[in-house]
């Protein structure tokens, strides 16, 4: 059996040459996001804002390339993989293993929204709708896990996953080196975790989070990760319970900080890059752009550079409405 197969790969520390590592098993599989740069003044700032845009990864966030690189580098059972996810991991897990000819279990929770859910249908997966948090999900996979010889991929908690996140970070550097601070969303916090992990102390890291989906401040605050109640419109993609260990530990090192903004807040950031830059993203991602237009995080000096990473755009985008054609939906889609 290969129960919890990956969770003993939990536990070291992810470093800047195991993302080395992971960036040339990657280089071929995933694609090379681009950057663009903007004026921060758009939104009152004097900055400027270095935008990744990882929401046009493959299956259509950051997670292709945690899944990918643990697919291409792991044995995989029988009875192929499994995974639990809120839905961007259970995609890129489905993607994967499409790719590599495996088939896929991929367990989310009903709060998942059903563009996740129809994206893991077109890559052949077979999902388990379970209970309505990540944790449920998890519990439920882990439970196939019991009776049946699949490899499971934890969808954050995990070394060869967070170290294939934090190529994106790795990329970024690469185009752009000269950030002053990095903002991403942080939910089980394999990509802001992979990201610590590659800038270090060097470059401020910026976990920004919801008040319903807060693990790292949470973690921050007790000094260990902890369980936090999971509400809210970033929920199905940053609804992790709590943020994972090796994650956490990464973050402490980096000395990141935790930016709290509202889910109005979020909504306005989402239709704000909308209208600015016709970026279509989904609410998680939008976080980031949401702590600079409230003030929640500032630059600390006039004409710093920041990076933006928009993480994932697996949405919803209207566009059969006669009222207005192509509107974002902003509200709760399940």
């Amino acid at each position: 059996m290969s129960r919890r197969g990956t969770e003993s790969n939990v536990g070291t520390a992810v470093t800047p040459d195991d993302i080395d590592r992971a960036a040339e098993v990657l280089a071929p599989l995933v694609r090379r996001t681009p950057t663009i740069e903007v004026p921060g003044s758009e939104i009152g700032l004097d900055a400027t804002l270095v935008l990744k845009l990882e929401h046009l990864q493959y299956s259509g966030s950051f997670k292709a390339r945690g899944a990918t690189h643990f697919v291409a580098t792991r044995p995989v059972a029988a009875g192929g993989l499994v995974a639990a996810s809120g839905g961007n991991h259970g995609a890129a897990v489905a993607w994967a293993a499409q790719r590599f000819g495996h088939d896929a279990h991929i367990f989310v929770p009903t709060t998942a929204s059903p563009a996740k859910v129809t994206r893991l249908r077109r890559y052949g997966a077979i999902v388990h709708e379970v209970g309505d948090v990540y944790r449920d999900a998890l519990d439920a996979s882990r439970r196939h896990l019991d009776i049946h010889d699949a490899t499971a991929i934890h969808a954050y908690d995990d070394d060869v996953v967070m170290a294939g996140a934090g190529t994106c970070a790795r990329e970024l550097d690469r185009q752009a080196p000269d950030l002053d601070a990095v903002l991403l969303a942080c939910g089980g916090g394999g990509l802001s975790g992979g990201t610590a992990a590659w800038y270090g102390e060097r470059t401020e890291v910026v976990a920004v989070e919801t008040p319903g989906t807060a693990t790292f401040a949470a973690a921050d605050a007790s000094g260990a990760p902890v369980d936090v109640e999971v509400s809210g419109i970033a929920a199905d993609a940053l609804g992790a319970t709590r943020i994972g260990d090796t994650p956490f530990r990464a973050l402490r090192a980096a000395g990141a900080t935790s930016a709290l903004v509202d889910d109005e807040d979020v909504i306005a950031a989402r239709l704000h890059l909308w209208n600015w830059l016709r970026i279509v993203v989904e609410p998680a991602a939008a976080a980031p752009l949401a702590a600079l237009m409230t003030g929640t995080w500032r630059p600390r000096s006039a004409g710093d550079r920041v990076g933006l990473v928009l993480c994932g755009a697996n949405t919803t985008l209207d566009l059969t409405a006669t009222s207005a054609p192509g509107s974002l939906v902003t509200g709760p889609t399940r």
